[in-house]
């Protein structure tokens, strides 16, 4: 369908479409990885013209919105997330009319259009920090964490890079330390200063502007930092390590004079007023903090006084037993009083979910079933690129790796490059139709078989199931915007109610390989036959095959 529509035929397009001022609340966000999505000019490298090129695709998979990982003008020490001119595109990406162009495409199809924003720190070769390293009395000299060495000469304080080592470099023009939660070639940005807060709403305002209809908002709760620069206390005992890379000292800390100040809230009501004066804008930001996931997003998303909804990494971590999902759930539903969660099960920065959760299932009937339930619960989901179709990690060679991360880490930790290879869009060719050049990074040989356009083909395809599942889904406002309840169920499965107003749908999943029944008391149900599940109820018992579900409306 989709390489016949390239060509002139207009392609299949959802028959609704969230509207609305709360558009976001419980809308498909679609995440969009530039550099391996689409490549338009033949260098390898995806592009912005290349998401246009694709989106018919996007607007065929039943989502609402596109989110864009960073496009904005950088030396690309962290592909993207290291920026140096927040109000341009960077010309590997394109140009500023090449973002108008896609950005109407996408509103012409009816999705919404968001980007990420990294305000935390810039790019070493930002000119704010530019200026600011050249002497400690100029306009920007406390635009960035500055501090003095200790006497003997070692950084101020114990703080650690994300990235491995000390979170201070050594500058040799200032003779002091800079902070970077990141690479050293990511200054971390001072919030303390009004001038840095300004500036970055400026940012904002301009992408607004331009007709963008949200933000994602990289690590969101780490733009404050203590002012006193205190030292981090270990993490208490028995307590383990809960980063992304358990080889990385990082998670050795209990970060709270680095991030999570208390500060942060009262600049998220100053980005929250802002986006309030472009009515339908909105923002989800990335919340990355160890056991406090909860009370952050509820603070973080309180209703009309901060940003609209956040993520953590708690659906981001190897476990995934039914009961570690529901814990994970109902706290945070239980906790976040007027706020708003939003849920990913993949993403840029994490091994894919198909082989995170799924490596022993059949992908053909996992990747739907986790993509449903990720649906499902309360709160707004995040597909990412290639989740539709059910990649797998792959695995990148040394000699391949991009990711500074993987380098530094290896071979204990591969980094992130596994989960950013080219999205496949044609079988039968050696770059999968991503690009006529070599890719930035290799084709998975084993997802050419996965091709977005060789499973266009099949109505059984995990493209296919999913792509009918969130059409479906457009039209059930209790799976969007209900309030949601755990009944009691067996072992691996996971089944509630979500409710909104009048309507009342019941949503069962199993997430083990073997058949299961289950059996309701009191309950009138009605199958709604979501396609591509094949679960049956027979009066109060509810049948599920291995890695199937069902959901059905509860009559009063």
């Amino acid at each position: 369908m989709f390489e016949e529509a390239e060509t002139g035929q207009e392609a299949v397009m959802p028959d609704t479409r969230i509207i609305g001022s709360d558009w976001w609340r419980g809308a498909v966000i679609y995440q969009i990885y530039p550099r391996s999505f689409n490549d338009s000019n033949g260098d390898g490298i995806g592009d912005l013209n290349g998401v246009t090129e694709r989106m018919d695709y996007i607007a065929s998979l039943g989502v609402d919105a596109i989110w864009l990982s960073p496009f904005f003008t950088s030396p690309m020490d962290d592909f993207g997330y290291d920026v140096s001119d927040y109000e341009d595109v960077d010309p590997m990406f394109g140009t500023l009319d090449d973002f108008d162009r896609m950005t109407k495409a996408a509103h012409e199809r009816g999705l919404k259009v968001m980007i990420d924003l990294v305000i935390s720190h810039t790019s070493d070769q930002h000119p704010w920090f530019k200026e600011s390293r050249s002497s400690k009395g100029n306009s920007k000299a406390d635009w960035f964490v500055w501090a003095d060495a200790k006497p003997d000469g070692t950084p101020p304080n114990n703080w650690l890079s994300l990235f491995g080592g000390p979170a201070w470099e050594w500058d040799s023009r200032r003779c002091q330390y800079y902070m970077h939660n990141f690479l050293a070639s990511q200054p971390d940005l001072n919030f303390h200063n009004g001038d840095v807060q300004d500036a970055v709403l400026d940012v904002a305002r301009f992408w607004l502007d331009r007709g963008v209809d949200g933000f994602r908002l990289d690590t969101v709760n780490f733009y404050f930092h203590d002012a006193d620069l205190r030292d981090n206390p270990p993490l208490s005992a028995g307590e383990a390590p809960s980063t992304v890379d358990p080889t990385n000292p990082y998670g050795f800390q209990d970060h709270l004079y680095d991030k999570t100040r208390p500060e942060n809230l009262v600049f998220l009501e100053r980005f929250r007023a802002l986006l309030d004066k472009y009515p339908g804008s909105t923002s989800v930001g990335e919340i990355g903090a160890d056991g406090q996931a909860v009370e952050l997003t509820a603070a973080y998303t309180e209703a009309d006084k901060r940003i609209h909804m956040a993520y953590s990494f708690d659906l981001l971590t190897p476990q995934h037993s039914a009961s570690y999902v529901r814990r994970i759930v109902e706290d945070m539903n239980a906790e976040i009083g007027s706020g708003w969660a939003s849920w990913a099960l993949s993403n840029h920065d994490v091994k894919r979910v198909a082989t995170r959760w799924g490596e022993s299932k059949d992908v053909s009937r996992f990747a739907p079933l986790v993509t449903a339930l990720c649906a499902s619960l309360r709160g707004t989901p995040c597909l990412y690129q290639g989740e539709e179709l059910g990649l797998t990690q792959a695995d990148v060679p040394f000699e391949k790796l991009q990711d500074p991360y993987g380098i530094r880490f290896w071979p204990e930790y591969k980094g992130r490059d596994g989960c950013r290879t080219p999205m496949p869009w044609v079988k039968d060719n050696a770059n999968a139709g991503f690009s006529e050049a070599e890719p930035w990074l290799p084709v998975a040989p084993e997802h050419l078989a996965l091709a977005a356009f060789e499973q266009d083909k099949d109505e059984t395809s995990i493209l296919c199931r999913n792509r009918a599942f969130f059409t479906w889904r457009q039209n059930k406002t209790a799976l969007k915007k209900g309030d949601m309840v755990f009944l009691e169920s067996s072992d691996e499965t996971l089944v509630f109610t979500r409710s909104y107003r009048n309507e009342m749908i019941l949503c069962a999943f199993n997430l083990a390989d073997e058949e299961v029944t289950i059996i309701l008391d009191g309950l009138d149900l009605e199958n709604l036959n979501a396609p591509g599940f094949a679960g049956t109820i027979l009066g109060n018992e509810i049948t599920l095959g291995g890695l199937d579900a069902v959901f059905a409306r509860i009559n009063s």
